[in-house]
């Protein structure tokens, strides 16, 4: 019987997290797409029994892209991003997400499980596609649920808004 398992890691997937800026002086700030350049997944998909588990380097997050500032990222904005996310918001947690439940849903699947950040777990759910011979999903998160204080910045006119976007995009033909 052929194995459907898949292992999943910066040099064959994507793993990114989506900033959005809120507050009043969001116009300075950017939307952030950050790329996870140190995990690791082992990614099962057969049918009932489907499962997913997931480890990240909290400290491996690169900035990517910004958008929608009033200028474009520096590579000093950069480096000062990264430092805030290891330094104020992360601080070097480990992550990790295993899977408790996978159910066949229309183009992919409907997963429920627990993601951990550091010593917060909590329950999260989404769904991944597989459409197209990719696996794709977005996993909406509220910082504050893990603990996690959003940043902000210039005495609070710009903040990183709660909620953020995990998003995974990987061939598995």
């Amino acid at each position: 019987m052929p194995s459907n398992i898949h292992v999943l890691g910066p040099d064959n997937a994507a793993l990114q997290v989506k900033t959005y800026r809120e507050g009043m002086a969001q116009k300075v700030g950017h939307d952030l797409v950050i790329d996870v350049t140190s995990w690791e997944a082992s990614v099962d998909l057969d049918g009932s029994d489907s499962s997913i588990l997931m480890q990240a380097d909290s400290s491996s997050l690169q900035v990517r892209e910004g958008h929608n500032g009033l200028k474009p990222l520096s590579d000093k904005d950069r480096d000062d991003i990264r430092n805030n996310i290891d330094n104020k918001v992360l601080k070097g947690q480990q992550i990790k997400f295993r899977s408790t439940s996978m159910e066949p849903a229309g183009d992919g699947y409907d997963v429920q499980g627990d993601l951990s950040i550091g010593d917060q777990t909590k329950p999260v759910s989404f769904h991944l596609s597989t459409e197209g011979g990719r696996l794709q999903g977005t996993v909406p998160l509220v910082q504050r649920d893990f603990g996690i204080k959003p940043f902000s910045a210039m005495m609070g006119a710009l903040k990183v808004r709660d909620q953020i976007e995990i998003v995974v995009d990987a061939p598995i033909a």
